[in-house]
């Protein structure tokens, strides 16, 4: 038979936490190039907690997928066929592949990968997570050397990049991670000075007391990840003037947090303390990624940088790493081996 390609879809969205009946699986042949197009078999793919949102029929920063359509994200791979002068057959390149064996991309969305760094780098530690901890620390988080950073998610790709940078620049870095062995990494593998185990506080206030030991001179800056009880219990702790850099709330991606309303809390906080709240989205900086390529890819290959992949094999395994993802059960980035 000649070669066929498979992929992940959107069969319905999801109501709370998805379900593997909320994915379809589709198998056809190959597509074909057009003119300045190529096909791509992919190796490796990333899978990340924004996905979620993107399953979604809400308003956001990108369409949502729609039902149907395979599901987002960025791949590596090699050029198996090509219509593209610049980029012949057996170029590794990466691009948004989504969840899939093969993906036809136009030659501006694919990025040629340097062949003398790991591939499923170019998914995580010096890809869009990586880049993401990068620009949004240098220019939302502002540090100074002395203060005290807390950040949620912190074993994760982007969590693990901020506390890295963070500590490097002369702060005191406090991971909140969920259980006792993503603790022992973040403070073992990745650096952090001190790593609390928010599995082990059942409420904010818990939480915040455990926080303030580890943050003797409060926070100045709280990269928000997550939400729910963290943000809560942050955010008496801040300092004036401190910083939040809004990355993401995977707290409140499948709308399973609870109904109780912390806006006034929060709101009052932000004026009382004179803080900056940012969000950003990682795709309107995209112009700064050469510049964070040439000063981050020499340190991650002097391994001056530490990190970490959990990688699942095999697309039909993509569905149930992904659900795992969205409640904490990898270890280091998510990526597929195909």
């Amino acid at each position: 038979m000649p070669e066929q390609m498979t992929r992940i879809t959107l069969a319905r969205r999801p109501a709370g936490t998805p379900v593997p009946e909320d994915f379809g699986h589709e198998t056809y042949p190959l597509p074909e190039p057009g003119d300045g197009e190529v096909l791509v078999k992919v190796e490796h793919l990333s899978l990340d907690p924004y996905m979620r949102g993107r399953m979604n029929a809400v308003r956001s920063y990108s369409a949502p997928l729609e039902i149907g359509e395979t599901m987002t994200g960025q791949g590596i791979g090699r050029v198996v066929a090509s219509k593209a002068d610049d980029l012949p057959v057996g170029t590794l390149v990466t691009g948004r592949t989504g969840w899939a064996s093969h993906a036809v991309l136009q030659a501006a969305e694919a990025q040629v990968w340097d062949e003398s760094l790991p591939q499923t780098a170019a998914l995580g530690v010096l890809g869009m997570p990586g880049f993401t901890a990068w620009t949004g620390l240098r220019e939302y988080g502002r540090p100074r050397a002395g203060e005290t950073l807390v950040i949620a998610a912190a074993t994760g790709p982007v969590g693990a990049m901020v506390g890295q940078l963070a500590k490097a620049a002369g702060l005191r870095t406090v991971a909140v991670a969920g259980g006792a062995e993503k603790c022992r990494i973040a403070v073992d593998t990745f650096g952090f000075d001190a790593a609390i185990d928010h599995r082990a506080h059942a409420d904010a206030s818990s939480l915040r007391k455990a926080l303030a030991e580890a943050c003797p001179d409060g926070i100045d800056i709280y990269w928000e990840n997550v939400g729910g009880k963290v943000l809560e219990a942050v955010m008496p702790l801040m300092n004036d003037h401190g910083r939040i850099p809004v990355c993401g709330t995977i707290a409140w991606y499948s709308g399973t947090d609870g109904d109780t309303d912390r806006l006034p809390m929060v709101w009052r906080t932000v004026l009382t303390r004179r803080l900056s709240v940012n969000g950003f989205i990682i795709f309107d900086h995209w112009d700064g990624y050469p510049d964070f390529l040439r000063e981050v890819a020499p340190k991650v290959t002097a391994g001056e940088i530490t990190w970490l992949e959990d990688v699942t094999e095999g697309l039909d395994n993509a569905v149930d790493a992904f659900i795992a993802l969205l409640s904490g059960g990898n270890t280091g980035k998510a990526v597929v081996k195909l």
